[in-house]
């Protein structure tokens, strides 16, 4: 347990917790967005209290995600000292630009969305609401464009060592990038989707807030009819991609060992145990050429199998190779949940399907466990190299670390994060299972009461009320 492995760890261990809470709130503005819209359009009160209802966990959330992602970008000047020192003049700025754009506009208006209403006009009031939507949508902008430059580094030249920039367009549109933000864009979608779709599948079950439960689960059936197909149609895409550019990260997903003869095509591994050291699958189960046909869309396309390059090389295979069959296997879950609730629905028997209520509340946290799932796929895939074919990890880490420094900050964050994160977590089920109440919202008269101070205030009750 080395300084270099315990900073991965870490890092995994920070990142893994901070992703959520930014994908769930990328997916959760857009929602509160469209549930404003439906109250302005209709005057339908429960759209309202839905908005409210939502407005509470928003608050929540985007608290826990901004808090854990200050943690997030301590480490790059503690543990990876060097991969700053050599591609800040890239990251550094991709990452301000997040700051300067989509930060700025949340903060300008997250105020506004929160605590704005009877405040100001409706109309202003809906305009904060999507400028705040939009700001979500903008930070994923940056932060994935940062992300795969580190995948598909382009627009560059290394001067000493170090990374100078080029070409920005080159940088920031780099290859992998626009797929990757269309993937990450819907996987947010669909988690906020089966969230919504399975809290309100949990009412009709418990028989409460029908009317609530039953307009929630309407909008999450036709939502992820769309969504969840789309997903696949752009993975598929983000494999061709990462085929060309990144071909031993896709071998490890697919656990190719070895060269097929010509004319045979690769298998698809539906289920294996990697064996690194023997450079072979055991118990292998998998079907001949559908390999070829998914991954180059023919039926004896070839890949660069594993043995390819050298075994220092190659990215850990056991962790790339599940974590990329759990993302695909409830992905197929939630594809086949969305078509068999999109065709009771137009029969009008969704309400009434125990099995498919049971679906929703069974899927509900799964598309978290698909993001952090594809997350691994993505990070462990392109190991030893943290800048792709550039700069390897094990080269970038802070120079001196000590190895006891590393896990007595972990250790730190692991039980900060169990109490400050489980205290959320808790209060997000109790919110949950209170449900969306009528809500009529006082009208605010000039220097009548307080303005909040504190943004986590709009998320409602008092902690100890109700518990």
């Amino acid at each position: 347990m080395d300084a270099l492995l315990l900073s991965r760890i870490q890092f995994g261990f920070v990142i893994s917790f901070h992703i959520l809470f930014p994908a769930f709130t990328i997916g959760l503005a857009s929602w509160l967005a469209f549930a404003e819209w439906r109250w302005l359009r209709t005057r339908d009160t429960l759209w309202r209290d839905l908005y409210f209802f939502w407005t509470k966990i928003f608050a929540l959330s985007f608290g826990m995600g901004v808090v854990s992602g200050i943690v997030m970008s301590f480490q790059f000047g503690t543990n990876w000292a060097t991969l700053s020192e050599q591609a800040g003049n890239i990251l550094g700025p991709l990452l301000s630009y997040e700051v300067l754009t989509a930060f700025f506009l949340e903060a300008t208006f997250l105020g506004v969305m929160l605590f704005g209403w009877g405040r100001v006009n409706e109309r202003m009031h809906f305009l904060a609401t999507c400028m705040v939507a939009l700001g979500t949508l903008i930070s994923t902008f940056w932060i994935i464009s940062a992300n795969s430059w580190m995948q598909t580094p382009t627009g560059y030249r290394i001067v000493d060592g170090v990374f100078e920039p080029v070409s920005w367009m080159q940088i920031v549109f780099n290859p992998s990038f626009p797929l990757r933000l269309a993937h990450m864009v819907l996987a947010a979608f669909i988690t906020t989707c089966f969230v919504i779709g399975g809290v309100g599948a949990s009412y009709l079950l418990r028989g409460v807030h029908i009317e609530a439960g039953k307009r929630m689960l309407k909008a999450a059936v036709i939502f992820a009819a769309i969504t969840v197909p789309a997903q696949v149609i752009v993975g598929d895409q983000h494999g061709l991609v990462a085929l060309e550019h990144q071909p031993i990260k896709v071998a490890a997903m697919e656990g190719h060992w070895d060269h097929y003869p010509k004319g045979e095509g690769v298998p698809l591994v539906l289920f294996a145990v990697p064996n690194e050291k023997a450079e072979r699958n055991d118990y292998e189960v998998a079907i001949p050429k559908l390999g070829s046909v998914i991954l180059t869309h023919t039926l004896d396309g070839e890949i660069a199998p594993l043995k390819s390059v050298p075994a220092s090389e190659r990215p850990p295979v056991k962790p790339v190779f599940y974590a990329f069959r759990v993302m695909v296997g409830l992905g197929t879950l939630m594809l086949l949940l969305a078509m068999v609730s999109l065709w009771l629905l137009w029969r009008g028997r969704l309400y009434a399907s125990r099995i498919v209520l049971l679906g929703w509340k069974a899927l509900m946290l799964s598309g978290f466990v698909c993001i952090l799932a594809g997350w691994y796929v993505v990070e462990i895939g392109r190991q030893p190299y943290v800048v792709y074919g550039l700069l390897r990890t094990a080269d970038a880490v802070s120079p001196i670390l000590a190895a006891a420094s590393v896990m007595t900050s972990l250790i730190v964050y692991a039980l900060v994060y169990a109490i400050v994160f489980g205290a959320g977590i808790w209060y997000l089920r109790k919110q949950v299972l209170k449900g969306p109440l009528p809500h009529e919202p006082p009208q605010h008269t000039e220097g009548g009461d307080k303005t909040p101070a504190r943004p986590l205030s709009a998320s409602g009750d008092k902690l100890e009320e109700g518990a």
